[in-house]
This record gives C-alpha cells, structure tokens and sequence, in this order.
C-alpha cells in the first residue's frame, strides 16, 4: 500500500486530549462518535467515558515498557482507529496514550472509524471492521505493522467463547471488561513491545 491514504489519515488525526474532549461535547448532546446514533450507543459511550476517566487516573506503564520504549532507536506513530462507542477501545487508547507519553519515540494519532472508512477497510479483522485498530507506522509513516482489536489474551477469550457458544452475548462482554480491569494494560503493552522490538 502507497502512504497516500496513510498520510491523508494522518492529516484528520485528532490527539488522544482531542479524542477524549469531542467524546465529552458529544455526549452533553447526548450523541454518541459515528454516523450511527442510537440509545445502545449513548449508553455505551457514556460508560466508556467514565470508563477512559478512570483509566487516565489509574494506568501505569511497566517498568518493563519504559526500558524497553527508551532503548527504542527509531521513532513510530501509532495511527489507531476507534469510536467512543467501542468497548475493547475505552480499555485500549488509554494505555496507547500512557506509553506515548512516557517515550519521546512515539506520536499517538486517532481517527474514527466511520469517518476514514476506506482506511478501516484495508485493515478489517476476519472481515469485520472490528476496533480499536492500530497502525504502527515509522517516521516515513511507512506501515510497518498493524495490531488489534484486543490484546492476545482478550482474543483468545473472545475465539474460545465463539467456538463454544456461537457468538459473544451481553454476559461475555462483562466479563471481557472485569479481564481488562484485571490486566491493567498489561497484555496490550507486551503485545506492542513485541512488535515494536520486532521492527
């Protein structure tokens, strides 16, 4: 893929601080991000805002991170594609932005999804335009990487689940967010590293 949609995303990318404030004004409006507005979505997008406020207060980086981001030579962006709505991406962008502000190697970058719907088709998940998604890019934003929707373990809940009982209902995606207050970002943090170390 030529950088063209690359950089064209990049240019309507939003900070995390922005990310978080439009979520806010939106919701004071009783909107939810997207094209789709719906009542399931408000209520979704209101828990998921307390859900990122808590986040921002109680995440930490690892030690383990933090060694490993500082002894990272070349710079990277994370481009990540997430909605206010999405769940797995309350639990995620918070952690994206806590190692971003711990390294001056990598610049975290958000777009939404149903505004960069060509973006999101060139990374679909089995298909399905599943997020959050994050691009990682080097400082040529050449793609170098992609990862997402859910850190390995979180994934690996979901396949079992499906394979088990067809589909993942309302009482699965509770206990999938109690496994990520648990994690503490752990699991996406080691995913990432790997990655990261690998490029």
């Amino acid at each position: 893929m030529d950088n063209t949609l690359i950089n064209k995303s990049l240019e309507k990318s939003i900070t995390y601080t922005t990310y978080r404030k439009l979520i806010k004004e939106l919701l004071i409006k009783e909107k939810s991000t997207g094209l789709e507005q719906s009542d399931d979505l408000l209520n979704y997008s209101m828990l998921n805002d307390k859900r990122m406020d808590r986040l921002d207060k109680t995440l930490k980086v690892s030690d383990e991170t933090k060694v490993s981001i500082d002894d990272l030579k070349n710079d990277f962006t994370f481009l990540v594609i997430a909605e206010g709505w999405c769940g797995d991406a309350a639990q995620i962008v918070p952690i994206l932005n806590k190692i971003a502000e711990a390294s001056n190697k990598i610049n975290l970058k958000i777009v939404f999804r149903d505004e960069n719907e060509e973006l999101m088709n060139e990374y679909l998940t089995n298909g399905g335009k599943s997020i959050p998604k994050i691009i990682i890019l080097d400082s040529e934003n050449n793609v170098i990487n992609s990862w997402g929707p859910r850190p390995s373990i979180a994934t690996k809940m979901v396949l079992d689940y499906k394979e088990k009982n067809g589909s993942i209902d309302a009482e699965f995606k509770k206990n999938l967010q109690i496994w990520y207050n648990k994690d503490k970002g752990t699991n996406t943090q080691d995913d990432l590293l790997k990655l990261l170390k690998a490029s």
